[in-house]
């Protein structure tokens, strides 16, 4: 069996969370489905391969289940897949709550364009490069933390295969495409996976070179998001603040700064062989 600190089939919870009822009674549920079998927690733990305090915290809702750890549940404890399905209860709580909304608003976007400045955007990172942020970050996440928070953007990439597509356009600074997150391996496969996404079809991605003397981009990080009625938020660069901008005349001066930002920066397919001439030198 596995140790509580290295387990990997559950998430913490923060006790304030707005999701902790849906987890408490997920827990209650699989509680009353492990005593229905007559298993005690140290059998079923047994059972599961997991330890038993695991089992415990789970059931009092102090941590989140993984969809395979219900899956498994669900298996042993012959559920005929009504465990299997608590996964839809708890996906909200799986995403930590400054992520949730941005999920929500990509998931139901019509329309994103997003410029960065010091990393690459979170729909474009590569699941190493995505573990070598978090795990660089101070002052440093716990390994739940870091789990928790790696699982959450890289779900977030499902809007890659989302129907109908998102017309999605990415501006990169020049230097998040050269700075070695993770060491030289993890950045050669960042920039492949960057050559994949640039090449879809509803994708349009830029860089902007590190000699520009004129850049409108100097105010930071700016995200606009589209929706099907018209309307649209704006996450722009702060780091202590999970703000959005929804004021009509604060995101078209921000949609103007993009605009030229674009216009400064390379053409997309100037941008493409930017990439792979970057590739071969890495």
């Amino acid at each position: 069996m596995h140790g509580d600190v290295a387990d990997d089939s559950s998430w913490a919870l923060d006790p304030e969370d707005d999701a902790q009822p849906s987890v408490e009674t997920v827990g209650r549920q699989l509680k009353l489905w492990r005593m229905a079998a007559g298993l005690r927690a140290a059998d079923f733990a047994t059972l599961m391969g997991y330890s038993e305090g695991l089992i415990y915290k789970i059931e009092q809702g102090v941590r989140i289940p993984r969809p395979e750890y219900l899956a498994k549940a669900d298996q042993i404890l012959k559920a005929g897949g009504k465990i299997a399905a608590m996964r839809d209860d708890v996906e909200k709580a799986r995403y930590p709550r400054k992520v949730r909304d941005l999920k929500r608003w990509e998931d139901e976007a019509v329309e994103l364009s997003a410029y960065g400045t010091h990393n690459l955007h979170g729909l474009l990172q590569t699941h190493e490069y995505v573990r070598a942020l978090y795990e660089m970050r101070r002052p440093a996440y716990s390994v739940d933390e870091v789990e928790r928070n790696v699982a959450a953007r890289m779900a977030r990439q499902s809007i890659f295969d989302r129907e109908p597509t998102p017309a999605l356009m990415f501006i990169q600074e020049e230097v998040t495409l050269r700075r070695p997150i993770g060491g030289t391996m993890v950045l050669r496969r960042q920039l492949e996976r960057l050559l994949q996404v640039a090449q879809l079809r509803n994708v349009e991605f830029q860089v902007m070179p590190t000699n520009r003397e004129d850049h409108a981009g100097m105010g930071g990080d700016i995200e606009i998001m589209k929706f099907g009625d018209g309307s649209a938020v704006v996450r722009p660069d702060d780091q202590f603040a999970n703000r959005v901008i929804t004021d009509p005349k604060q995101i078209r001066i921000l949609e103007l700064r993009y605009g030229i930002i674009r216009a400064q920066a390379l053409t997309p397919r100037e941008s493409l062989a930017f990439v792979e001439k970057l590739l071969g030198e890495t």
